[in-house]
């Protein structure tokens, strides 16, 4: 039997204010790509995800990595704002206690990047 694709890799709009509107942008980024690539998660997918996130020179040294990955990982399940049990949006990733690993960096953004972070999403790396 063939394994199911996992591993995503997508490229996320620049954090912007509110974070609500954020979280959308991104979830509509994550949802296409996995529609784009046949790609989706189950509730027993140990995963991992790696994300790179721009940000312009004052919000670099502003904005704090927890509070963005919440919102990446709210956006993963569906939750745009309002209250936790009502989402907003179909879940992309069922619970974000399948996650199991995070990298996360936050830097000036480069002259091809568009202000656009990276985010890879994929099975957790067991060791051998």
């Amino acid at each position: 039997m063939a394994k199911r694709p996992l591993s995503l890799h997508v490229r996320i709009p620049p954090y912007r204010h509110p974070r609500k509107e954020w979280r959308k942008e991104v979830h509509k980024a994550v949802q296409a790509k996995m529609r784009d690539s046949g790609i989706s998660y189950r509730r027993t997918d140990r995963l991992q995800l790696s994300v790179k996130l721009y940000l312009p020179e004052p919000a670099l040294l502003i904005q704090d990595v927890d509070n963005r990955l919440k919102d990446l990982l709210d956006a993963l399940q569906g939750r745009a704002g309002g209250p936790k049990k009502v989402r907003a949006l179909p879940q992309l990733v069922p619970n974000d206690n399948q996650i199991y690993r995070v990298v996360m960096e936050k830097c000036l953004p480069n002259k091809n990047s568009g202000d656009r972070g990276h985010l890879s999403i994929r099975k957790l790396a067991t060791p051998e």
